[in-house]
Order: C-alpha cells, then sequence, then structure tokens
C-alpha cells in the first residue's frame, strides 16, 4: 500500500473540520477498550480523578483540542464515501527535531486492515521529510495498549521501559 495520500480507497487525506465528529466519534470507540483497560489497572479511584467527568468527554474534548490546534497536522482515513474510518494527530519539536504522533486510532470496524500502519508510515515519512531526527509515539504499557505497541515496533519504534505510579489519597 502506498504511504503517501492517494486516490485509492480506503485514502490518506489532510483533516478537514467536517471531519472532527466523525473522528471524535471513532476515537471513542476504538479506544474503549484503553480506557477499560486503565480503569482495571488503575482502580475506579484513581480513573475517575484522572479522567472527570467521565473518560468519553475528557477523551471527545482532547481530541477536538488536538484536531484543531494550528500547531498539528492531523491525518484523516476515509473511506470511498470520505467518511474517516481513522486518524493521527502530529506535532513537531523543531528545536529538539522531534515529531510527535500524538493521538492515533482506526475505528474498531476498520482495524486490522493496515490502516494505522499506513498513518504511522505517513507521520515517519512527513517528520524525516521535514528534516527531524526523530519521531516519538507514546502509549501505555497495560493490555489495553497491546496492539498500539505491537504496531510501533513492527514499524520499527524502540520502546522505553517508563513506569508511572499513582497513589489516591484519603477520601475528601
Amino acid at each position: 500500500m502506498p504511504k503517501h495520500p492517494s486516490t485509492d480507497f480506503p485514502r490518506i487525506r489532510a483533516f478537514q473540520d467536517r471531519d472532527l465528529d466523525a473522528v471524535v466519534e471513532l476515537s471513542l470507540l476504538a479506544w474503549e477498550p484503553v480506557f477499560v483497560s486503565f480503569e482495571n489497572v488503575l482502580g475506579t479511584i484513581i480513573f475517575d480523578h484522572m479522567y472527570r467527568p467521565d473518560w468519553q468527554t475528557a477523551q471527545a474534548t482532547a481530541v477536538r483540542a488536538n484536531c484543531l490546534n494550528e500547531d498539528t497536522e492531523t491525518y484523516v482515513v476515509v473511506t470511498e464515501h470520505d467518511q474517516p474510518v481513522g486518524f493521527a494527530v502530529l506535532l513537531q519539536d523543531q528545536a529538539e527535531s522531534v515529531g510527535v504522533v500524538d493521538m492515533i486510532a482506526v475505528h474498531p470496524d476498520h482495524q486490522r486492515h493496515g490502516h494505522a500502519r499506513r498513518l504511522m508510515e505517513l507521520a515517519i515519512d512527513r517528520f524525516h521529510g521535514q528534516g527531524l531526527d526523530l519521531v516519538n509515539v507514546a502509549t501505555g504499557g497495560d493490555p489495553g495498549h497491546a496492539p498500539a505497541r505491537a504496531l510501533y515496533e513492527a514499524v520499527g519504534f524502540t520502546g522505553l521501559p517508563l513506569k508511572t505510579y499513582y497513589l489516591a489519597g484519603p477520601p475528601r
């Protein structure tokens, strides 16, 4: 499959404002298993504190903000009917010469068809084409993120084992 936007379907094109609702919706569907996994790992008290008022609202807000941020580049995978079924949000830090894949998701009905891989390859090509030295993507170490980790490793990323710890305080 080609690494760059094309006229073949599904194809990748630049995000348009009219894509926003579909991108938010597909992201919530795609990331639901991740948030279930987070809650299982963190426990309800910490999870609820991190994702107030609920994870869907918090994540929808984050997706909207990232897609509409003028400092990002967002790409969508679309069907022949121009319906978004996947997306990736890219950031670049020219001072550090690092490109960041900030968000990436594919609708569950369209997963396992190479769309996320094509989005990652596009991101890598864009960043390297802009002369950036490194490309970064972060993900969780929980079971819900296992498919993401497999993808990143498959396209050549090296994972760095990090741990983030949380401790819930006394009830208020």
